[in-house]
Formats: C-alpha cells, sequence, structure tokens
C-alpha cells in the first residue's frame, strides 16, 4: 500500500498575450476567409484557405478573455497548472488553454456566533470580524478543496482556542495583570490575527485584520454575571473613596497639629477621624449636629 503525497502549488506568471491584437487579427481572418471563398468559389486552394483563415480566426477569438484590477486567471492544460495572469485588459491564450478566473481583492469574513468555554470555564458568546485575501491564487486553488469555506472554518476553530486561552474577564484581587479577553482586545486581535494567518499560510491566503466582533457571557449566566461586575464596580468605587477620606483627614489632622490651630488629645483625634470618615464616604449629604457642650460631657 502505497502512501499518497500531498504536492504544494507555487503561483507563477503564465505566458499569455495583449487580447486586443489577437482580437484585430481574428476579426481580419473572420472576414477575409469568407471574401477569397465569395471571389473565387471554383478555385478550391482559394476556398481551403478561406476556411483555414476563418477557422483560424474564431479560434483566436474563443482565447480572449478579460481581467478587471485585482483578479488573476489561471491557465490549464489538460489539469496541468501552468500559470496564473494578473495583468488587467483584455488578455488572450491559446484557446485549447482552461482558465480559472479568481478575486484578489481584499474580503471579509463576520463569523457565527460560537457558544465556547473561556479559560475558566465559563460559558461565553464570541464571534470575529476577518479582513482576508487571495495572495498565492495556485494555493487557494489546487491545495484546498474550497478555499472560502476552509477560511470559515479555520477561523471558527482559531476563535475557540483563543477564547480557551483566555478569561472574558478579570476574576479576584490580584489578577488585574492577566490578559483577559474584554479588557485586552488588541492583545487578544493580533494574537487571533498570528493564528490565523499560519493556519491560512497553507492556502495561500493571508489575513490583513482579524478583530472580536461579539462578545457576552452565554444567557444562562449573563444575569449573573452581570450582578458580580455590578458588585466589583461598587466596591472598587467604595475602596477608593475610603483611600481618599483617610487622606483628606490625615491632611486636616497634620495642617492643624503644624499650624498649632487646635491641640488634640488622641481621643478627640479619634473622635474627628470618626465624623470625617461619616462625612466624606457616607452616601447622602451629612447632617450637622452642633454640640453645645464637651466631648467629655
Amino acid at each position: 500500500m502505497t502512501a499518497t503525497t500531498h504536492s504544494r502549488s507555487t503561483e507563477r506568471p503564465a505566458a499569455t498575450a495583449n487580447g486586443i491584437v489577437m482580437l484585430l487579427i481574428g476579426l481580419v481572418l473572420l472576414i477575409l476567409g469568407p471574401v477569397s471563398v465569395a471571389q473565387d468559389p471554383d478555385t478550391a486552394w482559394r476556398v481551403v484557405a478561406g476556411i483555414v483563415a476563418a477557422v483560424i480566426g474564431l479560434l483566436l477569438i474563443c482565447g480572449l478573455y478579460s481581467l478587471q484590477p485585482n483578479e488573476g486567471m489561471a491557465i490549464l492544460l489538460f489539469g496541468d497548472y501552468r500559470g496564473t495572469d494578473r495583468r488587467t485588459g483584455l488578455r488572450w491564450v491559446l484557446p485549447w488553454y482552461s482558465r480559472k478566473k479568481i478575486s484578489l481583492r481584499v474580503r471579509n469574513l463576520t463569523s457565527d456566533k460560537l457558544k465556547v468555554n473561556d479559560r475558566r470555564g465559563n460559558p461565553i458568546e464570541i464571534a470575529a470580524n476577518v479582513v482576508w485575501r487571495v495572495e498565492d491564487s495556485a494555493q487557494a486553488l489546487f491545495d484546498v478543496d474550497d478555499y472560502q469555506a476552509f477560511v470559515a472554518i479555520q477561523v471558527d476553530t482559531a476563535l475557540r482556542d483563543i477564547a480557551s486561552h483566555y478569561a472574558y474577564d478579570h476574576g479576584e484581587e490580584g489578577q488585574d495583570s492577566e490578559l483577559t479577553l474584554r479588557a485586552d482586545a488588541e492583545d487578544v486581535a493580533g494574537r487571533l490575527r498570528d493564528e490565523l494567518g499560519t493556519r491560512l499560510h497553507a492556502a495561500g491566503l493571508a489575513i490583513d485584520e482579524a478583530r472580536l466582533a461579539h462578545l457576552a457571557y452565554s444567557p444562562e449566566i449573563a444575569g449573573v454575571m452581570l450582578r458580580r461586575q455590578q458588585a466589583e464596580a461598587i466596591l472598587s468605587a467604595r475602596r477608593l473613596i475610603v483611600r481618599g477620606a483617610v487622606a483628606m483627614v490625615e491632611n486636616a489632622l497634620t495642617d492643624l497639629s503644624e499650624r498649632g490651630v487646635v491641640h488634640l488629645d488622641e481621643e478627640r483625634k479619634a473622635a474627628m477621624v470618626s465624623n470625617l470618615l461619616v462625612v466624606l464616604c457616607a452616601d447622602r449629604e451629612a447632617q450637622p449636629v452642633i454640640n453645645t457642650g464637651t466631648l467629655y460631657g
């Protein structure tokens, strides 16, 4: 039992000619052939020459094709790849060569929303937008069965792999240095672009840009995760408020002491700190209470 080997194709220029010149020659032959026969239908060699000229003219016209900017034409002879023509305008190749047109323009693909698990095992929905183009027409046409379907499958595969390496968002404290899908979109996009470039290189395709187009928790845990994010935001805000309040109280006590405005013992300092922290950290506006007595009653 012999093992089959996969041969890689490589694009190369095709031997083609200017189509306008061939069109003019073909039209001239198509006109001269019937004219030659009509002038002297009784002369055998003129009849044969006229028919041959008309057939050659028809064959020349059959070899014409046109290419727009960023299009290519792969030329084949009985299944054997002979090169790719990228020159625009009216072109010509021998009529017994078969031709396959391929677009070299930039294309855009938005993947379907995939339900996958992130690094922590949380179910998430993720989708990507990929900008790609054909770089090597021979590889795209002959090394994969359907290069457009190949792109879609590889995008889905790369997305699943990326999601498994990153968490959706930061978790507990101390994990802020961890890269996440939501907070580090540029890093994730760079890794997705590199991975897709590696996967699609075998098909002669190039990735110009790749970014996440959709990212969300799955519906079954979205509500719980939203409440968790809200709680984390509230705790973070409270932490910032308390830190700022402590700094303000510390500055107030230091200024009073340095300027000699008032001399406070430890108990009065504690009372002042308590009152200031209540005022600065409270959700509502403070309601001042005037003490007409002394701190010690």
